[in-house]
């Protein structure tokens, strides 16, 4: 009990309070990823939006962080009653943090391979199937698989008339301001495919 008192002490004097409460927040938020109340990239900044300290979503860079500076200022509150001392320990302790961080960072990018993440440019070329039963010059919507193997949902438009549930359109080109891509019937027969992109015939 008395080492505990200890401990419990320590994380409430000065430097160590300033990080305890935000550890537990960091716990807290941790326990809700395991549980599946949460998502890891929930502070990412969202799809498409690069997070974090130099390949390290946010949420992992300021939970390693928090608990860097907090083990740092608790070891100061620990040993010295001093406050400038203390103080001193608060400064170390931050710059810890941020260099933990970033030695993380740069484990991170050599032990895991680069992630690609597709773009509506990528889906040019391809072959899609339609799942709308409809597709016009304002609606219409179609199943797209992408090089991973992973299908995308995505808005189709055409001026050409025919393309109805189940049957296979081309994405020929992506319109930016309207948010869609225009398609065209697609005749298997018509040319060779390789992994739903058309082939260049000569």
């Amino acid at each position: 009990m008395g080492d505990f008192g200890a401990f419990t002490r320590a994380a409430l004097a000065f430097p160590a309070v300033l990080f305890t409460f935000a550890l537990l927040v960091v716990a807290a938020y941790w326990l809700l990823v395991l549980i599946g109340g949460a998502a890891v990239d929930i502070l990412d900044g969202g799809e498409g939006v690069d997070g974090g300290t130099a390949g390290l979503p946010v949420t992992v860079t300021l939970s390693l962080g928090v608990l860097i500076a907090w083990a740092g200022s608790l070891t100061g509150a620990a040993l010295t009653e001093s406050p400038r001392l203390r103080a001193a320990a608060l400064g170390l302790s931050l710059c810890a943090a941020w260099l933990g961080a970033h030695a993380a960072a740069r484990l991170a990018r050599r032990l895991l391979p680069d992630e690609r993440v597709a773009s509506r440019d990528d889906f040019v070329g391809r072959v899609c199937v339609i799942r709308t039963g409809r597709v016009t010059a304002d609606f219409g919507q179609a199943e797209v698989r992408a090089d991973d193997g992973a299908t995308a949902v995505v808005q189709v438009r055409t001026q050409e008339s025919g393309l109805t549930a189940g049957s296979s359109a081309l994405i020929f080109d992506y319109d930016a301001e309207g948010e869609f891509f225009r398609v065209a019937p697609f005749d298997a027969a018509g040319g060779p495919t390789r992994h739903g992109r058309l082939t260049p015939t000569t």
